[in-house]
Order: structure tokens, then sequence, then C-alpha cells
């Protein structure tokens, strides 16, 4: 079924995928947003560094909150509406790919 079929209304708890693990979040909250509450606080990793980063505007500026959502790489979390079904990888589930 298609996610945008999906879509619960704002407010309603919904559960999305976080690095493979179910997260219950709050439809229509931002991806960023639905992470700090279940305290992840640094998910993106650094363009420079590749150390892992914490979003800081949360309003698209700083691209501080960088993952990959539903398959979009470099998808901004603070940007992203939750909905029933997303999912997400953070930079900490790209560095465990790595690690192998």
């Amino acid at each position: 079924m298609n996610s945008f079929l999906r879509r619960a209304p704002a407010g309603a708890r919904v559960t999305i995928e976080v690095d493979g693990e179910p997260v219950a979040a709050v439809a229509g909250d931002s991806v960023a947003t639905a992470l700090l509450a279940v305290g992840r606080a640094a998910f993106a990793a650094s363009g420079k560094t590749g150390n892992t980063v914490a979003p800081y505007c949360l309003i698209g500026t700083c691209f501080g909150c960088l993952c990959e959502i539903d398959g979009r790489r470099q998808a901004q979390a603070c940007l992203e509406p939750v909905r029933e079904g997303l999912v997400v990888r953070t930079a900490r589930a790209a560095e465990a790919r790595h690690d192998h």
C-alpha cells in the first residue's frame, strides 16, 4: 500500500521505523522532533568530518538533521512530517553498515 494513503490525522500516534526499530511518534510533527523526543539528540553526520552532529536550527538552515528518509538520502529531518510507516536511517545506522 502506498505510504501516502496511510496518513493519520495530525496529532495521532503513529509508528515510524528508525534504524530498523519501531518508534512511537506524533503524526505531523517533524522527523527531527520525533527523534529528539525519544532521546536521539545527535543523528546526522558532518559532511566534513563524518562525526555525528545534532540539529541546531530546526527550520532547514543548518543541515544538522540530514538523514535517509524513505530512501531519500540527505533529507532534512526538520522539514519532513511524520506519518505512519515512515522509514528513517540516521548517521548511526550508516556508520554500522560501514563498520563491517
